[in-house]
């Protein structure tokens, strides 16, 4: 009888580290995924040019433009 106690506990123990490989394995791929997401993501950002900075000089310069022409209409007066 203890010998057939001992094959069902291996059997248990088989089927434990079956189900704890898998969720491993599972794991181990959403990692992976997220790693590469990550990844595609940065190489994205890194290469996309940044087309607010050109907004804001253009900004800039038109702000600057229009005291400009402020200043000169008062010293005309």
């Amino acid at each position: 009888m203890n010998r057939i106690e001992d094959l069902i506990t291996a059997l248990q123990k088989k089927e434990e580290e079956k189900n704890k490989n898998t969720v491993l394995w599972i794991l181990a791929i959403i990692g992976a995924v997220a790693a590469i997401a990550g990844i595609a993501y940065a190489v994205y950002r890194f290469f996309t040019p940044d087309y607010l900075e050109d907004f804001e000089e253009d900004f800039d310069d038109d702000f600057d433009d229009y005291f400009e022409d402020e200043d000169e209409d008062e010293e005309d007066k």
